[in-house]
């Protein structure tokens, strides 16, 4: 019995955890073109193309090298025609059935195929349903096999124009209440300026000396002392 538990354990752990890119990774099981080689980056999720007579051969060789990257097995041409054969058969309407089998017999099906269906909006987007549907059970297989789970990237979602307002009017409440607090300073320094210039020349050196007593009591932390309760107020 531990054993077992060891051994599930041992599975989970080895599972890697990996925020993919599922629109690159999609496209990249969907292109079998031979010149085409995708790759999935397994520290950072995203997918690399590399494209033969475009792409350095030194760098692509590095690439198929690296460790941290692992090739992706593109769905074959002949599975994709059978997903076409399959969704024709799920289609009603005979006089597109018939256009679609005539499309698909011979070279440039897949071309032909999308072409009638352009004009079909309706079963063309349940085309791209249907084939969607089978490239994620081909990914989903594929990250399985090389021990990946996929995990959702972060989404950001943009603030309705109610929690935007909200935002504004609460940043608006914050600049307030700072702009008034400086002014409610600047007011204070203000009246010492005013107050200074009324005191007679006789005593402005005893007036300095109270500011900078008042100064040395703040620096050395030494709490005032309200006058009105006669306790220290806890004020530095």
């Amino acid at each position: 019995m531990g054993e077992e538990v060891t051994e599930e354990k041992n599975a989970s752990e080895s599972i890697r955890k990996l925020e993919i890119s599922w629109e690159a990774l999609e496209d990249a099981f969907e292109n079998n073109a031979p010149e085409v080689h995708s790759y999935l980056h397994l520290s950072t999720g995203e997918v690399l193309r590399v494209v033969d007579g475009v792409a350095d051969p030194a760098m692509h060789q590095r690439i198929a090298s690296d460790p941290n990257y692992q090739r992706v097995d593109p769905v074959s041409s002949r599975e994709q025609y059978r997903w076409m054969e399959r969704f024709i058969a799920t289609v009603t309407e005979p006089d597109l059935r018939g256009r679609l089998v005539a499309a698909i017999d011979g070279k440039g099906a897949f071309r032909r195929f999308k072409d009638v269906l352009m004009a079909y909006p309706v079963e063309r987007e349940r085309w791209f349903e249907f084939r969607t549907e089978r490239l994620r059970s081909c990914m989903d297989a594929w990250l399985l096999a090389h021990k990946i789970e996929a995990v959702a990237r972060p989404v950001w979602n943009p603030p309705t124009p109610q929690e935007g307002a909200a935002a504004v009017t609460e940043e608006q409440e914050t600049v307030t209440a700072l702009r008034k607090a400086r002014a409610g300073v600047e007011g204070l320094r203000r009246r010492l300026r005013e107050a200074a210039d009324m005191v007679p020349a006789r005593e402005i050196e005893t007036a300095i000396a109270f500011l900078e007593w008042l100064r040395e009591r703040r620096i050395s932390g030494v709490p005032a002392v309200d006058e009105e309760h006669g306790s220290s107020s806890g004020e530095p």
